[in-house]
């Protein structure tokens, strides 16, 4: 019997390719499409038999042809699915020590105090918010859709914005650069399938973000006035202590 000889390319081309498969698993299960997963799965695992091992020249052929169109559809059907991938693939890649800016301004310990001032006053009347806290990401797209602000980071006027009744409420607050940049941005949408059914159209806003993104996204619920916080394509209600923790984090 011939002995099978691994090597370390094997290796590498095995745990690449399960990284893909896993990863596409993980985007369709998210947007409620994993039945669809398995069927392509199915098909191409039933492609490789007839291809390689039956080696059934006219079946064969046939389904070269439907996978050759069927890729170019699924490039279609899947395309946000496929920016969100390589989004998120570029937002942990840009976190490397090398590739982040020297020039980010940082925030002072009187800074990070309003912030939290502002949650907590937010959180008491239920007032609803969405806070942004940029990383190294660009987020020029989302900060153009709202408006110019240019402000020291104050209690006031975090809550002055928010505030129900004012113009700029319904939005996010974007903080960049040691500055309140913009408000009322237009964020993107998750269409994740798995969030709890009282998550509204905030939080999945602020995941919508943190799935493009390296930022962290403060959500404070207008219903329960809970506090939650979006990072890495996840969101968690948080406590005091761990929304400090959070925001030191952002902010240095």
């Amino acid at each position: 019997m011939l002995g099978v000889q691994i090597g370390i390319k094997d290796i590498i081309d095995i745990l690449l390719s399960a990284f893909i498969m896993f990863e596409a698993y993980r985007l369709l299960r998210r947007s409620g499409a994993a039945n669809l997963f398995w069927g392509i799965f199915a098909f191409i695992a039933v492609w490789i038999l007839v291809t390689y091992v039956f080696q059934l020249s006219l079946t064969g052929a046939l389904f070269d042809r439907i996978i050759s169109v069927g890729a170019i559809a699924l490039l279609i059907i899947f395309q946000e699915e496929i920016r969100t991938f390589f989004y998120s693939l570029g937002a942990r890649f840009s976190q490397l020590r090398f590739l982040q800016p020297d020039y980010k301004k940082r925030a002072t310990d009187s800074d990070i105090q309003e912030l939290m001032t502002a949650c907590h006053h937010m959180s008491a009347s239920h007032t609803g918010a969405l806070i942004v806290l940029a990383g190294n990401s660009e987020l020029k797209e989302y900060a153009d859709s709202g408006e110019i602000i240019d402000a020291v980071i104050s209690a006031r006027m975090i809550e002055n914005i928010f505030f129900k009744n004012t113009p700029l409420h319904d939005g996010a607050l974007i903080i960049k650069n040691n500055r309140l940049a913009q408000a009322a941005c237009i964020l993107p949408v998750s269409r994740r399938m798995d969030l709890p059914k009282h998550y509204g159209l905030r939080h999945r806003a602020a995941l919508g973000l943190a799935e493009k993104s390296d930022s962290y996204i403060i959500v404070v619920s207008e219903e329960t006035g809970f506090i939650s916080v979006a990072h890495n394509e996840e969101i968690k209600e948080v406590d005091d202590a761990e929304l400090v923790r959070i925001i030191n984090i952002a902010f240095h």
